[in-house]
Formats: C-alpha cells, sequence, structure tokens
C-alpha cells in the first residue's frame, strides 16, 4: 500500500468516524482543505462516493460503511503495530489525550500533571473536562478518570483514589421552610433537583444502609444535564439535591448547604484511570500509567503499587449506570 492511499484512507475513516470535516482535521493535525483533498482523491480512485456531505452533516454512503467496517480493524493493526516499535524508544513522546470529571481536573490532576510533563518532555497532553464522560473510544480519547461505578465493564482501570461519596444537600433557606427529611422516604414529600444523562435517563437516588440498598424515586420541578446549573438551583434553596461531595465540599464547609441523610450516604470504590484492552497500550499512555503507579499512593494500598484490573469485579450501584427513564 502506497503512503498516499494509506493517507487517504486514515483520512476517510477519521471523516467518518468524526462525522465532521474540522474534527477529523483537527484529529489528524492537518488542514481541512488537505483533508478534502485526500477524501477526493480516494473516491476518485475507487470510483464511488464514499460520503454524503452538506453544510450541517456528514454520513458515510453504503459504499462508505462497507469500506469503513474493513478499514477500522486494519489501521487499528497497523496502529499498534507501530505503537510497538515505539516501544523501543527511550523517551516516550506523542500526544496523550484523555477525559475527565471536574473533581479531578479541579483538586487532583494539576499536581500530578506537572510531574509528569516534567519527567517526559516528549510527551504533550490534551485534556478534556467533562461532567458525564462518554465513549472514550469512539471519541478519540486514549483513557479517561471516573468514578468506577461508571466505567463499562470492558476497559481495564487503575485505581487512582478511594472514599468518594454521593450526599443529599439542602441550602439552609430550603431547610428554613421544609421539615429535615429522617429517611431517605421523606424525600418523597420534597421538591428534589435531579440530574439527567446525555442519553436521556434520569439520575437515580440510592441511599445505603446496613447493607441494603433504599433507590428513591424523587420528583421535583427541576431536571437538568447541567451539573453547575443543578448546584446553583439547589444553593438558591429551589430544593434538595444529590451530589458527587467533591462537586459541593466547598459549599458545605462554608454553610452554603447542608448535608442530609448523611448515614444512608453511599461510599463509592472511588476515582480510576480507565483505557481500553489493548495488546499494544501507546507509549504516552504507558508512560502516564507507570508515572501513576509510581506517585499515587490509594489509601487502603499503602503497601503495594495500584494494578490494572477489570471493571467487572464490583458492579455496585447500578443507578449510576442508567437512571430513570
Amino acid at each position: 500500500m502506497r503512503g498516499t492511499r494509506f493517507a487517504e484512507m486514515a483520512a476517510f475513516v477519521a471523516i467518518a468516524e468524526q462525522r465532521s470535516f474540522a474534527k477529523a482535521a483537527a484529529h489528524l493535525g492537518v488542514s481541512r482543505s488537505a483533508l478534502s483533498q485526500s477524501l477526493r482523491a480516494l473516491e476518485e480512485s475507487l470510483g464511488v462516493r464514499l460520503l454524503n456531505r452538506t453544510t450541517r452533516s456528514v454520513a458515510p454512503t453504503e459504499a462508505g460503511q462497507r469500506l469503513l467496517a474493513r478499514l477500522r480493524p486494519a489501521l487499528g493493526e497497523v496502529a499498534s503495530a507501530i505503537a510497538a516499535v515505539n516501544q523501543f524508544q527511550r523517551e516516550p513522546s506523542g500526544l496523550l489525550r484523555l477525559v475527565v470529571q471536574p473533581p479531578v481536573a479541579d483538586l487532583w490532576l494539576g499536581p500530578i500533571l506537572t510531574g509528569f510533563l516534567a519527567r517526559h518532555p516528549g510527551i504533550k497532553v490534551e485534556i478534556a473536562v467533562v461532567k458525564m464522560p462518554g465513549d472514550i473510544v469512539g471519541e478519540g480519547f486514549d483513557a479517561g478518570i471516573r468514578i468506577g461505578e461508571q466505567i463499562d465493564r470492558d476497559m481495564i482501570a487503575l485505581p487512582l483514589r478511594e472514599d468518594v461519596r454521593f450526599v443529599a444537600v439542602a441550602a439552609p433557606a430550603y431547610l428554613a421552610r421544609h421539615p429535615r427529611p429522617k429517611t431517605p422516604r421523606d424525600l418523597l414529600s420534597h421538591n428534589c433537583v435531579r440530574s439527567r444523562f446525555g442519553d436521556g435517563t434520569v439520575f437515580g437516588w440510592e441511599f445505603v444502609r446496613k447493607g441494603r440498598a433504599w433507590p428513591i424515586a424523587v420528583d421535583g420541578s427541576v431536571t437538568t444535564d447541567d451539573i453547575d446549573l443543578g448546584i446553583r438551583a439547589v444553593l438558591d434553596g429551589v430544593g434538595v439535591g444529590y451530589l458527587l461531595e467533591d462537586y459541593i465540599a466547598d459549599d458545605i464547609a462554608a454553610g452554603r448547604l447542608v448535608p442530609l441523610l448523611e448515614e444512608w450516604a453511599p461510599r463509592l470504590s472511588g476515582f480510576f484511570l480507565y483505557y481500553p484492552s489493548r495488546r499494544q497500550v501507546p507509549p504516552p499512555l504507558r508512560a502516564f500509567i507507570d508515572f501513576l503507579r509510581s506517585e499515587i499512593t490509594v489509601p487502603g494500598r499503602k503497601h503495594r503499587p495500584p494494578a490494572d484490573r477489570r471493571t467487572a469485579t464490583r458492579p455496585h450501584f447500578r443507578f449510576l449506570r442508567r437512571g430513570r427513564r
């Protein structure tokens, strides 16, 4: 396969997966005009249209879908082969793309990155801060960091921090107008600020007492897919919220929010670095994993470094995955 043809096929795959010339160009690090030229050359050489494009959308034709299905695994094998060769480099280099949740970015990742980049000056890091990350493979990320219960079962996960929990909270102004709940069932008579996942499902509220789970189907006047907006509504006294404690720790410490039903608050497995299982991990990601193993001490694991594990070992709190319609 001549080099230009490989570049044309890689361009086609990037456009088809990203459904956008602009996003594909950014992903490959080339100009949009160069990307369009590569696609045009491939279509002309094959004598068939591969993509339907308008000013608003890009989608594979039937021929394009068939070609994409065959090219994805082939290009993946080429990438793995190149990664395997790069393993012989003395100093890893290249781009590491991460997607992380806001508490990780705000409270933890900054100091870690400083040390990592100082140790590996040949690596560049691109970070997306997303409250509810989606498909890291489909979106072109090498790895992500999020709560263990939210990670898909086919991922490899590395524990970074334990002892996180969700907690019900309300503003003092709200509690001045409503009785403080004593059990989770009392929330059924409260106005609750709910969160919605990107797929449309509503985040379920679940509490735990003496090893028993208590899911509660709350209702309320505000439902949003923006965590900051939900927190703002709770701070303004609209209703009771159910949030990751890291998001609101400062508000609790300052008295702007009051924790409720703390003895029922579920404790979760913690934050994990997760990445797809593959035979050849890209050198920048492997360097990051090795750095975390050497630098991070997870409480309860002080005498041994955290090790990769499958995420299927502890399928706790199904409400974190699906919520309610």
